[in-house]
C-alpha cells in the first residue's frame, strides 16, 4: 500500500500526540498490568477522541490526520517487525512439535466460526476477520499485523481490540480455577493457556497465576502460536488483491508485492534472532521496543476512533467476540484431551 509523501511538520502534531498517548498508557499499562499498555492506549485514545468531538469542541483535528494516519500505518508495521526478535525458531519447533496439532485445530475451528456465525450475525467482513484473527491467534499483535493487510478503518480496529479484550479479562479471572478444578499438570494448562487466550500479557498474566512452571511454557506457546500470522497475513493479501482486481479490472500484482515487507522483516529478525546475531537482550528489548511501536499506533488508532460510529456497529460483534472465546477455550480442552502430549 503506497502512501504519499508528507512534510514532517505535517506529520509532528498527530505523532508527538499519539507518542503522548503512548507514554500515558505504558505507565497505566505497568500499574494494572490486566489491562496492558496496548488496549489502555486505544482506550484513552477513544476518550480523548470523544472528548474532541463533542458539539462545541473548539479543538480542529485535522491537523492531526496526517501523524495520527502514520503512526496508525507505518509504526504499527514495525512494530509488528519487532515482534520478531522475541521469536527462537529452534525453541519455536521444540515446542511447536507439541502444541502444532491443537494450535492448528483451534486457529481453523475459530477461523471457520467467525466466519459462519458473524455471516450469521451480519456483522460485517472486516470487522468479522479482526475479531476471528484477534481470538485465533494473539490478541492486540494479531490485529495489529492485519490491520494494513485488510485496510480497515481505526474504528473497526478499535471495537474490535474493545472486544477480544473483553473476553481476555475473563479468560484471566477464570482459567486458572478451572485448570487447578480440572487438575491439570503445568505443561497442559500451559497448552491450554497459550492457544485459547490470545493476548500475550493475558497468557501471561493467567499461565503465572496458575504456577510459575506454567507461566514459562506458556510464553513459549503463545509465540509460537504468534507465527501463526504469517500464513493467514499472507492469504488476506492475497483475498483483498483479488478483490481489488475484480472491483477495478486491474492485473494480478506480481507475487513479492503481495508479501507484506513487515512481514518479511518479522521472520527475518526471529532469523536473525535464533543464529544468535541479535545478542541475548534481543527477546527483552525487542519485546520491549515492538510493545511500545505498538502502542503509539493503537494510541493513533483511538484519537482517530469516530466514536458515534462506534456506537452504531451495535452488539452484534460483541456477541461474536464471545461465541469466539467460548469456541476456542472449549476446542483446546478437546483437543488437548485428544492430541495433547499428556491429555486432560
Amino acid at each position: 500500500m503506497a502512501y504519499p509523501v508528507t512534510p514532517v511538520r505535517q506529520l509532528l502534531p498527530g505523532l508527538l500526540w499519539a507518542l503522548g498517548v503512548a507514554v500515558l498508557a505504558t505507565g497505566f499499562g505497568r500499574a494494572v498490568p490486566l489491562l496492558g499498555a496496548p488496549v489502555s492506549a486505544v482506550l484513552i485514545g477513544v476518550a480523548l477522541s470523544l472528548l474532541w468531538r463533542r458539539p462545541g469542541s473548539p479543538r480542529d483535528l485535522a491537523p492531526l490526520v496526517p501523524g495520527l494516519r502514520l503512526a496508525s500505518s507505518r509504526v504499527l508495521q514495525l512494530g509488528v517487525v519487532a515482534l520478531g526478535t522475541q521469536l527462537s525458531l529452534s525453541q519455536a519447533a521444540e515446542v511447536g512439535w507439541r502444541s502444532l496439532p491443537v494450535m492448528l485445530l483451534t486457529l481453523v475451528v475459530c477461523l471457520l466460526a467467525a466466519l459462519w456465525v458473524g455471516r450469521t450475525l451480519g456483522v460485517d467482513g472486516e470487522l468479522r476477520t479482526l475479531i476471528g484473527v484477534g481470538t485465533a491467534i494473539c490478541g492486540a499483535s494479531a490485529i495489529a499485523a492485519i490491520t494494513p493487510v485488510i485496510r480497515a478503518p481505526a474504528t473497526k480496529v478499535a471495537y474490535a481490540l474493545s472486544t477480544v479484550f473483553l473476553f481476555n479479562l475473563l479468560a484471566v479471572l477464570l482459567f486458572p480455577a478451572a485448570g487447578h478444578l480440572m487438575g491439570m499438570s503445568d505443561q497442559t494448562f500451559a497448552l491450554w493457556a497459550g492457544t485459547a487466550i490470545n493476548d500475550t500479557s493475558s497468557v501471561v498474566a493467567a499461565a503465572t497465576t496458575f504456577s510459575a512452571a506454567a507461566g514459562r511454557e506458556a510464553v513459549v506457546v503463545k509465540l509460537v502460536r504468534t507465527l501463526m500470522l504469517i500464513p493467514i497475513s499472507l492469504g488476506l493479501a492475497l483475498l483483498v488483491a483479488r478483490r481489488d482486481q475484480q472491483r477495478s479490472g486491474a492485473t494480478w500484482p506480481p507475487v513479492h508485492r503481495l508479501i507484506p515487507w513487515f512481514l518479511v522483516g518479522f521472520v527475518l529478525m526471529a532469523a536473525l534472532n535464533s543464529l544468535g546475531l541479535l545478542g541475548p537482550l534481543a527477546g527483552p528489548v525487542g519485546g520491549d521496543v515492538a510493545t511500545f511501536l505498538i502502542t503509539v499506533a493503537l494510541a493513533a488508532i483511538g484519537l482517530s476512533t469516530d466514536v458515534p460510529a462506534l456506537r452504531r456497529a451495535g452488539w452484534r460483534p460483541m456477541v461474536l467476540g464471545g461465541a469466539l472465546w467460548a469456541i476456542i477455550t472449549v476446542t483446546a480442552l478437546l483437543a488437548i484431551a485428544a492430541l495433547g502430549p499428556e491429555g486432560l
